[in-house]
């Protein structure tokens, strides 16, 4: 694993994670459990922007995804604020446009606990940690000029945010690894 990319996504999704306690001064939504929207699926599809992936550090590659979200329980770690725990798994993947016939693509498959806290009338953060299995294809004269391919299993984290358009669609924001930002549409059923 490449713990310096783990690192350097950690402030960022801290700097997330920050902007919560200021939202949630906005509206008492926060100290209402239950306060939220039903749902019994989010279906998320997604654009993936990574960085830095398995030695291809600062380079990016571009993708998209999508994440299914089933909700197991509202208001249970915190029974007195305005909270829901998912469960998200989904399918990702990334490709680096390198010179030189380089071209990795990748396949992430993550699956995670996301904690949904419901600060606002319009906006829910929270964090998401699991693990990722993903696949890489390779394109380049070290795999004898045919093509190799490797997976491995990482742990992910991720801070989550959305913003609310109304009951059933929302901008979902996340950033985190190994994955690092995606931004999509999810919708509420």
């Amino acid at each position: 694993m490449n713990a310096r990319m783990l690192w350097r996504s950690a402030p960022l999704a801290l700097a997330i994670a920050a902007m919560a306690p200021s939202v949630a001064h906005a509206d008492g939504t926060i100290r209402i459990p239950g306060d939220h929207p039903d749902y019994h699926v989010d279906i998320e599809p997604h654009g993936v922007l990574a960085v830095g992936f398995d030695g291809f550090d600062g380079i990016f590659g571009f993708g998209g995804g999508v994440r299914f979200s089933i909700p197991v329980c509202k208001n249970c770690f915190i029974p007195r604020i305005n909270n829901n725990v998912a469960i998200t798994f989904g399918a990702d993947f990334a490709y680096y446009p390198f010179p030189n016939n380089y071209q990795p693509t990748f396949l992430f498959l993550p699956v995670a606990l996301q904690w949904n806290f419901f600060v606002d009338k319009k906006w829910s953060v929270g964090p998401e940690v699991g693990f990722t299995p993903w696949f890489g294809l390779y394109n380049y004269a070290v795999c004898d000029g045919n093509g190799c391919h490797n997976w491995e299993l990482w742990p992910s984290i991720a801070a989550v945010g959305r913003y609310h358009f109304n009951q059933k669609v929302a901008l979902t924001m996340r950033l985190g690894f190994p994955e690092f930002f995606n931004i999509g549409v999810s919708f509420w059923l």
